[in-house]
């Protein structure tokens, strides 16, 4: 067992490791900095247009509360609804906008993944060029993993799991 800790040890200090630091890598793309400063600004407009929907929901309830005293019971309940209907609105705007699967996200995906993805090509082949066992960004884990270096097979069948 000591004998194959040993051996383990060794074909790890014969492995050749690298770091990148991919926001620094980011930063330094003129490509990037343009696709942030687009996505900026349209989240600044969109939260304009987002907090002037909800300004206006403010406003026609502070109407109502003024008001509520002289409507009767039926247009105190319209205007109930009203109000919950523009807040609703202003919610559905919010989440078209910067949900999971809104505006935001895909106008991201289209203007930094492909950068990303660049960089990540770059990454692989500087990797296969210096025949690095691994990657690592300094802020976010592993970018690249030769897969002849990976020993899960050998760790299962060890356990006596077999593929």
């Amino acid at each position: 067992m000591l004998l194959a800790i040993l051996a383990g040890s060794w074909s790890l200090q014969a492995q050749r490791y690298a770091f990148v630091d991919t926001e620094y890598v980011l930063r330094n793309i003129p490509a990037y900095q343009a696709a942030r400063e687009q996505l900026n600004q349209l989240s600044q407009q969109w939260q304009q247009e987002i907090e002037a929907r909800y300004q206006e929901v403010a406003e026609l309830y502070k109407e109502f509360q003024t008001e509520s005293v002289f409507l009767s019971g039926e247009m105190r309940v319209q205007r109930e609804e009203a109000i919950i209907a523009k807040e609703r609105e202003a919610k559905e705007l919010q989440h078209r906008y910067f949900g999971p699967e809104g505006e935001m996200a895909k106008r991201q995906e289209n203007l930094v993944q492909p950068i990303q993805e660049q960089i990540a090509s770059a990454i692989r082949e500087l990797a296969r060029e210096e025949d690095l066992a691994a990657v690592f960004d300094k802020a976010n884990g592993v970018l690249y993993l030769n897969p002849r270096h990976d020993r899960s097979e050998q760790i299962l069948e060890r356990l006596g799991h077999k593929k």
